[in-house]
């Protein structure tokens, strides 16, 4: 029987774990299929606090992944695929193996959701993106691409036309799923340009991204537009398939918690990170939530609340 499961080992992951096992619970940390989360993709970040010069999400992870074992965290590779509950305890299936544990704190993270074009994969990083906040420093004063849906698409698209000399906005449709008042903020931006009905259909570089190869939807005509940086802004799907029906969710699949807690509506489980954050989606937030989980895990062991 373990005192507590954390399923995930990015930032929120991690940082739930570091806690968990300084609190003495000896936590064990099931690292998904993607182990350090997305933090990983990014060859640099920049705005991680403790870090002057700009290091990789991969170094980043490798370091809160040594300090949460050398505190006495566990880990396990595989993903936790299911959960049942039964005499006050979870029982876990991560691939094969059944795992018995007394709290579980869910921190599998969210997927930015990508245009599955060429050329998207092998830019991963090297100019395509999934966050324009974390990444839009790195454009300054060139011109990007955003491909865009709703209000945080368009809100992105207002964040790079403060940073990039031009902000080139990429719409399938010709009507805009965002509110009325934000197209018209965003219309009254002079380096922002409008591209509607347009798809993008492949993304061309050498080592990085150079262009994009542009589709309009309605006619059909196809054109090459020059880019240095391509930010994909049409959401993102967070790993909460395997808790469906054991906690609950918003419509988008993000698992709702108690005001100022990380207890869900199920005792003895927690979430953290973009798994329940549908805003910021920041590494830092998620480090702060996992640090909340384990505080709030704790807690809940010495049946405080």
């Amino acid at each position: 029987m373990e005192n507590v499961v954390i399923a995930g080992s990015g930032p929120a992951g991690l940082t739930a774990a570091i806690y968990a096992a300084r609190g003495g619970l000896n936590p064990l940390v099931c690292e998904g299929l993607s182990p350090g989360g997305q933090l990983t993709v990014s060859e640099s970040v920049e705005n991680f606090p403790g870090f002057s010069d700009p290091v990789s999400g991969t170094d980043i992870m490798k370091k809160m992944r040594e300090q949460a074992r050398r505190f006495g965290a566990q880990f396990k590779k595989g993903s936790v695929n299911s959960v049942t509950q039964s005499d006050n305890c979870f029982d876990l299936y991560a691939d094969k193996d059944r795992v018995k544990t007394k709290t579980l704190i869910i921190a599998a993270g969210a997927e930015a959701r990508r245009l599955d074009v060429p050329g998207e994969a092998r830019f991963y990083g090297r100019g395509v993106s999934g966050c324009a906040i974390c990444d839009g420093n790195f454009f300054r004063d060139k011109d990007v691409l955003v491909v865009v849906g709703g209000n945080t698409a368009i809100q992105d698209a207002i964040f790079l036309s403060a940073i990039a000399a031009k902000v080139t906005t990429i719409h399938r449709r010709s009507h805009f799923r965002a509110d009325a008042c934000e197209i018209d903020r965003v219309k009254k931006i002079p380096n922002i340009q409008w591209l509607a009905p347009w798809v993008v259909e492949e993304i061309r570089g050498n080592d990085v991204v150079s262009g994009a190869v542009l589709r309009n939807s309605e006619s059909e005509e196809e054109r090459t537009i020059s880019c240095d940086g391509i930010f994909v802004a049409i959401g993102h799907t967070p790993k909460t398939e395997a808790f469906r029906g054991m906690v609950e969710m918003d419509n988008e699949g993000y698992i709702k918690v108690h005001a100022k807690s990380t207890a869900t509506t199920t005792q003895g489980i927690f979430a953290c990170g973009d798994v329940c954050d549908s805003i910021y989606r920041q590494a830092v937030v998620a480090a702060g939530q996992g640090c909340m989980a384990a505080l709030d895990v704790q807690r809940y062991l010495r049946k405080e609340i």
